[in-house]
């Protein structure tokens, strides 16, 4: 046996795997030395279109009294907002120097569908320096109608409302991580905007069954991607003057730091990515233990580990999913929760078509539902092991999935949880096989992609 960590962000457990194991790991991508000169050197020498302070020197000319809004992800992405490779205070204190007032910034949370992030999560997630300022913090709220405005009409979206702060700021500023998206191919630039100001009811047809069902929405795919084309789409009409977006390693430190144009940045900014979170794979494994990583705070949000582990699972596969889950509600919104059951009811081909048919009714949060389904076309939902420690045992009556804790009675340590899976796939596939399985490890959770090499 070897050992291997599963890095949680806010805990690591040492996990034992089979020294047959193949660990399809992420490729080494340098982290940066000195990020914060890298971060001030990228907001004067940005990709695309002049420096921050140009843009903002021109803005006041126009307008003397010009408000200026700077979008940042909530706490389910590992974006850099403090400490020495922080962005936000370098950012904000280029912004003074070109002249804006305190006055005149402001700091807009992106929470998409997601819950307002309290005072107490806004003081861990940002630089003390940027608190010191006591600039304006708002949360975007997706179902408050007062806090949004239309911007027009898209083909698949119809008419799209975004969150009315930033469309009438007049210098708008967005930052976040570039990660690899189940659906939009890629996190980050115009992701910020659609779908993290959205509308509710604009979210809805983003997310909708129809398209998501094209297999080009998937991790590290942009081109014919529906997904991140409609976003685009409405990023553009939303307006973007510069954005800062940021790539990581493994351990979560910057390895790039992409300032200006939104699309042309953002672009090389997922090149970037594609060059280390691709990993190359021969074959499928019979067992896939993968982990929820740090935006896994929820069953939610797991799916994205999950559907990176159905990439290299054999059909009738065992997938492991370790998880930790420190949200307020670890499986998610009481939407979800019915979807879920919902799936669990029918199962993934009836589920499907239901939600495909012109005359079903959405239910927000139902497209992470729908992602689920791509495992579980794979494999039976009861090949899915689920170790967690944070959601309650009776909640697997209706969740799909096998409870771990029924292989380790008892158990209050996901080391000895996820263990005690491995140790019960394995004795399962063997006597069903004949022979060993072919097992891999993912350890990068929903950050590494794997891509078939043949």
């Amino acid at each position: 046996m070897r050992e291997i960590l599963f890095d949680f962000g806010r805990q690591q457990i040492p996990i034992q795997v089979p020294d047959q194991a193949d660990i399809l790991r992420m490729g080494k991508a340098e982290a940066l030395a000195n990020p914060e000169t890298k971060i001030r050197d990228a907001l004067r020498n940005p990709i695309g279109c002049p420096s921050l302070a140009q843009i903002i020197r021109q803005k006041l000319q126009e307008k003397s009294h010009a408000q200026a809004v700077v979008v940042i992800s909530d706490d389910t992405r590992p974006v850099p907002y403090t400490g020495e490779a922080g962005i936000l205070f370098p950012l904000i204190e280029e912004m003074l120097h070109a002249g804006l007032n305190v006055s005149q910034i402001s700091i807009l949370v992106a929470t998409g569908t997601h819950h307002a992030m309290s005072e107490q999560t806004l003081r861990e997630l940002l630089d003390p320096r940027v608190l010191a300022l006591n600039l304006p913090i708002y949360n975007h709220d997706c179902r408050d109608r007062s806090q949004l405005i239309s911007v027009g009409k898209t083909e698949i979206g119809g008419e799209i409302f975004l969150n009315r702060h930033y469309i009438q700021s007049d210098i708008k500023i967005l930052t976040g991580l570039v990660e690899s998206h189940f659906m939009a191919g890629a996190s980050g630039g115009r992701k910020s905007i659609c779908t993290g100001l959205l509308a509710e009811r604009s979210i809805h047809i983003l997310h909708g069954a129809s398209i998501l069902s094209s297999p080009r929405a998937a991790d590290l795919v942009l081109e014919g991607n529906p997904v991140h084309e409609e976003a685009l789409e409405v990023a553009r009409m939303a307006g973007c003057d510069f954005i800062v977006n940021v790539t990581l390693d493994a351990n979560y430190q910057p390895t790039g730091i992409f300032c200006g144009d939104l699309e042309k940045a953002h672009l090389e900014a997922v090149n970037k990515l594609k060059t280390y979170a691709a990993i190359p794979f021969e074959h499928r494994y019979n067992l896939v233990i993968g982990q929820s990583c740090y935006a896994g705070i929820n069953h939610y949000q797991a799916a994205k580990a999950a559907l990176v582990c159905a990439g290299v699972l054999e059909q009738e596969g065992i997938c492991i999913l370790a998880t930790s889950h420190p949200d307020t509600d670890p499986i998610g919104s009481p939407n979800y929760k019915s979807m879920m059951k919902f799936l669990g009811e029918l199962g993934s081909d009836s589920f499907l078509k239901t939600i495909l048919n012109p005359e079903w009714t959405f239910v927000p949060d139902q497209w992470e539902a729908q992602m689920w389904t791509r495992l579980f076309k794979i494999t039976s939902p009861e090949n899915l092991y689920y170790c967690s420690l944070d959601i309650q045992a009776s909640d697997f009556a209706w969740l799909p999935g096998t409870d771990a804790r029924d292989f380790a009675p008892g158990a209050k340590d996901l080391k000895v949880l996820v263990e005690a899976a491995l140790a019960k796939a394995v004795d399962q596939l063997q006597e069903r096989l004949g022979k060993p399985p072919k097992i891999a490890v993912l350890p990068d959770g929903p950050y590494g992609i794997p891509i078939n090499t043949p």
